[in-house]
């Protein structure tokens, strides 16, 4: 789809498994009629299926001999629906990196935030098996638990994924005659909160990042103009305040260059500098006419970042060297 080649993550998939590992092992003590010896245990099964379709095979073999299949107590659950969750929604232009060769590294944006919804179900003949089954499920939902999904394994991170239980209910089939079996229902509703990821792919491993820093020639904090050099008198020093004559325009000399193509940095203005404007130094008593005013924006420093060694593989422990230059005197 949308030219990406075919792709599967089985992520859906692993959503169901984890959801369905944190229940596969709960264990149902029978005691004697003392309440404090153990007579029997039973590892309670647990089956992928809609609630109604174990109760119709519950219900159709009401003496419990058919197949060990349908025989009390059991769990059983399903997805009954999923939708997007906007409030978990991240920038989609984000990107995640994991370490691929010596020249290459494995990329994957940022997954798709859905919420998963599941009906879990628990069948049993006694209430006092009900209940046990589910006091081992209740005290680790507060109201969510987390588990830890590999969902992709060619990246390196593990996700977390909340599972929150949204109600509990229960129902009792009194129906039938004195020889029908009475089976006790508890229902659980849960969300878990997953991801649905994209493809993964392999980009250049990025050796070299620069920062630029700038300030746009019309800003107040600094600006770069260029005055007649060769008609003008003196030379500004740095930090001197300089002040146009006839205006109430004033600001702090940042740089002035040494040769004739006349380049003045003037920062802490109060209004902008103006072409034909003629500044004076309140220090040096230089004086200079601005003959044109730069349009780009003006480079106040330079960031260059490099691993270090230069040779580093994106799996290696290794720093960083960093280059800054600083502008616009350089």
């Amino acid at each position: 789809m949308l030219g990406n080649a075919t792709f599967y993550n089985r992520t859906i998939r692993k959503i169901v498994v984890a959801f369905g590992t944190v229940f596969n092992d709960i264990y149902l003590v029978r005691y004697t009629k003392d309440g404090l010896t153990a007579k029997e245990t039973i590892k309670v099964p647990l089956n992928w299926g809609a609630k109604e379709k174990y109760i119709t095979r519950l219900t159709a073999d009401p003496t419990l001999t058919k197949s060990i299949a349908t025989a009390l107590p059991r769990i059983s659950f399903e997805m009954t629906g999923m939708s997007y969750d906007s409030s978990r929604k991240l920038p989609t232009t984000v990107r995640n990196f994991s370490a691929n060769n010596a020249t290459s590294v494995k990329t994957q944006y940022v997954p798709v935030p859905y919420n998963f919804d599941f009906s879990l179900s628990i069948y049993v003949r006694n209430t006092e098996d009900g209940t046990q089954i589910l006091e081992q499920i209740l005290p680790f939902f507060t109201p969510d638990f987390s588990v830890t999904v590999d969902f992709v394994p060619a990246m390196d991170p593990k996700y977390d994924m909340p599972i929150i239980l949204n109600s509990v209910s229960n129902e009792v089939d009194y129906e039938g005659d004195m020889m029908a079996t009475r089976m006790i229902i508890w229902n659980l509703e849960f969300t878990a909160k997953g991801h649905i990821w994209p493809p993964v792919k392999t980009d250049k491993i990025i050796t070299t990042a620069n920062t630029n820093l700038y300030i746009q020639p019309n800003s107040l904090l600094e600006q770069q103009v260029y005055v007649d050099f060769a008609n003008g008198v003196g030379r500004f020093s740095d930090s001197e305040t300089l002040r146009v004559a006839g205006k109430d325009v004033y600001g702090t000399v940042s740089y002035f260059s040494n040769v004739s193509n006349g380049i003045l940095v003037v920062n802490s203005l109060n209004d902008y500098l103006e072409v034909g404007d003629v500044v004076r130094g309140d220090l040096t008593g230089a004086t200079f006419t601005i003959k044109t005013a730069d349009k780009a924006p003006l480079l106040l420093s330079k960031i260059t970042t490099r691993p270090k060694p230069l040779n580093a593989e994106p799996d290696d422990e290794f720093g960083f060297s960093e280059t800054i230059t600083d502008g616009p005197a350089t």
